[in-house]
């Protein structure tokens, strides 16, 4: 079983240790500094934080970090290392971190920050909470009684309190939950303990003489191995009484709690057929299984049993878990030449003693002479298919990579596409490593541009403005294919249609007049024209025309523009004028611009004459003869004065 499988809903509190950082009144409270998880568990940090306030100030923002970048602090949340698993609740000035399923990465020194809105309102709390995360760390400790063997499981981290145990005595499980343990002192029994739902994390063996106990005990609690090389996995066994037999079995992961099953002798499986072998030492102390031609359903955890006695050693302990892992290539670097392409690769697993073997290449099945390191470099072509293998196991080469085959594109509707309906496009290539998608637009006659990124185009209410020409491109380390390009036409009905007369001025009896409609269709609308009050329709076809309008023509009419998926009408009027009143109209029109015309001739006769009138009346009076005239007007204008006076 793996931590990661181990038992959900574990949390780990923390205990109430004030630590307080705090300065000119800014401060962070931690409830404790240093706490201890179990891997696949959840932990819970929380601080409060003061800061000194007023009514306008306020805490702007808040966070855990771990780490910095460009000396800014790094929200958690925003970690990808987090994704998924962190989250945040604040009530008050009191906030918590929660983290589930922690992993071994995540220890780390955790710290608060929080920002207000002050001029360099930021405080960040010291020293902060040191997580660390193990997996179980138990040990099996006496304690004095002179009547039982009073025994007790001790875990160097903390604990809640409702954690259940197990406990094992001689390799078999027993019925006992709690952390004690009482028994009758016997020497040949050994004890372990382990938390429930991590039970791949036994304690160590205690055995009250240890000389005689019955043990066993696995060289290595886990190996991993290349598929198609060996594995020896071994273990020492002892008994204080005659072992009658003994033998290797399997169990799985995905068998927990099912231990004591009646275990199959490996030698026995057909699965493993003449590749089990199984030697002791000439001591008879030491048993190893070597496991041949490893696959990966070889994958499993191996224990070993015995039976001595009246009772030998149990099945319910973990022994070794085996992990059989593929070789891989990796794709270090590619560099583009003038003439050629190179790529750097690198045989590669997970397992670290693979790193000190010796392989093998081969390109399009056909070996690379000289080549038998870990990496290679080497000319690579479009069409070349690299793979690796253990050199003595070319049987069990890696998968090959290469560049991506030329991507398909599906639709996910083999019907017509309506406005509105929702619309998949997926790419698809074969490639090695796994090809990465980009999806392009070509936007009329031009060229083909960035649209998004994905091996799915969705569209959850397609629009008409989504017709258009898309392709995808299927990119990976060595190279880069295009699809074809895929043409979209979504279908829809006809929108409010337009109409345009011709002529588009007053409409003269007995003149021609045409109409033409417009609507934006998909498929293109088929038109036509109706009268109102009239139930047959006068013409089909976008053009209209009446070559003679008369007087019977004026009303209202209305264009329809139908397709398959609908259809929409555009309502308007026409009125037809007589020739007569179209005559005395212009009649009318010529009169009134001839009177403006002439207004418009004495208007700047009269200003001429204005502007002239200064420059004469100087000429008068400089002749004596206008000058008797003025002097009698004059005598004339004081002769009627005094007349008025008199009246």
């Amino acid at each position: 079983m793996t931590v990661r499988a181990a038992v959900t809903g574990l949390v780990i509190f923390l205990l109430s240790v004030p630590v307080v950082q705090s300065q000119n009144g800014w401060g962070v409270t931690y409830s404790q500094t240093e706490v201890c998880a179990l891997e696949g568990s959840t932990v819970e940090l929380s601080c409060t934080y003061t800061y000194p306030s007023s009514d306008y100030d306020r805490v702007t923002e808040s966070f855990w970090f771990t780490k910095t970048q460009n000396n800014e602090p790094v929200d958690v949340r925003t970690d990808s290392q987090y994704t998924g698993r962190v989250t945040y609740s604040c009530e008050g000035k009191r906030c918590t971190l929660r983290i589930t399923n922690v992993e071994k990465r995540d220890s780390a020194t955790y710290k608060f920050s929080f920002i207000t809105n002050q001029d360099g309102g930021r405080f960040t709390g010291n020293p902060g909470v040191i997580l660390s995360v193990k997996v179980p760390d138990l040990k099996v400790q006496r304690t004095y009684s002179w009547s039982k063997l009073e025994l007790k499981c001790l875990s160097s981290c903390l604990l809640p309190h409702h954690v259940s145990y197990v406990w094992y005595k001689n390799g078999h499980k027993i019925s006992a939950e709690e952390s004690s343990y009482s028994a009758e002192y016997v020497y040949e029994d050994s004890y372990s303990c382990a938390l429930k739902g991590y039970e791949d994390f036994p304690s160590p063996l205690y055995c009250y003489y240890d000389s005689l106990c019955n043990k066993v005990k696995y060289t290595h609690r886990t190996i991993c191995s290349s598929r198609g090389s060996s594995m020896n996995i071994s273990c020492s066994y002892k008994s204080s009484e005659s072992i009658s037999s003994k033998f290797w079995f399997r169990s799985d992961q995905s068998q927990q709690g099912q231990h004591d099953l009646r275990p199959e002798d490996l030698r026995e499986d057909s699965q493993y057929g003449n590749r089990v072998q199984v030697t002791d030492n000439e001591s008879g102390d030491t048993s190893t299984l070597r496991i041949s031609e490893l696959r990966e359903s070889d994958s499993a955890v191996y224990r070993f049993t015995f039976t001595a006695g009246s009772s030998g050693w149990g099945t319910s302990l973990p022994g070794t878990t085996l992990t059989v892992t593929a070789l891989q290539v990796q794709v270090m670097k590619i560099t583009t030449q003038e003439s050629h392409t190179e790529a750097e690769l690198r045989c590669h697993s997970s397992c670290s003693e693979a790193d000190r073997l010796s392989y093998v290449w081969f390109r399009n099945g056909q070996r690379i002479p000289q080549e038998n390191k870990s990496s290679l470099k080497d000319r690579h072509n479009p069409e070349d298919e690299i793979s690796c293998a253990l050199e003595g196991h070319e049987g069990f080469p890696s998968p090959s990579v290469y560049v991506p085959s030329l991507p398909s594109v599906s639709v996910s509707t083999s019907a017509e596409i309506e406005e509105g309906s929702s619309v998949n496009l997926t790419c698809s290539s074969d490639a090695n490593p796994a090809a990465y998608y980009t999806w392009y637009r070509k936007y009329g006659a031009g060229d083909l541009q960035f649209f998004r990124a994905g091996p799915q185009l969705s569209f959850s209410s397609i629009q008409p403005s989504d017709s258009g020409q898309y392709d995808c491109s299927a990119e990976n380390e060595l190279g880069r294919r295009t699809s074809e390009l895929v043409s979209i036409s979504v279908k829809y009905a006809p929108k409010l249609p337009s109409v345009s007369v011709s002529p588009s001025a007053e409409i003269v009896e007995g003149s021609s007049v045409t109409l033409t409609c417009s609507s934006d269709a998909n498929p293109a609308a088929n038109y036509t024209w109706y009268k109102e009050n009239e139930d047959s329709p006068l013409a089909s076809g976008q053009i209209f025309t009446i070559t003679e309008f008369h007087s019977n023509h004026s009303g209202n009419y209305y264009c329809e523009a139908h397709n398959t998926r609908g259809r929409h009408n555009s309502t308007f009027t026409l009125t037809v004028v007589s020739a007569s009143i179209s005559n005395i109209s212009r009649i009318t029109l010529g009169l009134l611009m001839m009177i403006l015309l002439l207004l418009l001739i004495l208007w700047r006769r009269k200003k001429d004459t204005m502007e002239a009138e200064p420059a004469g009346a100087m000429e008068l009076n400089s002749d004596p003869a206008y000058g008797n005239i003025s002097a009698v007007t004059a005598a004339q204008r004081e002769d009627r004065e005094e007349q008025e006076d008199a009246v």
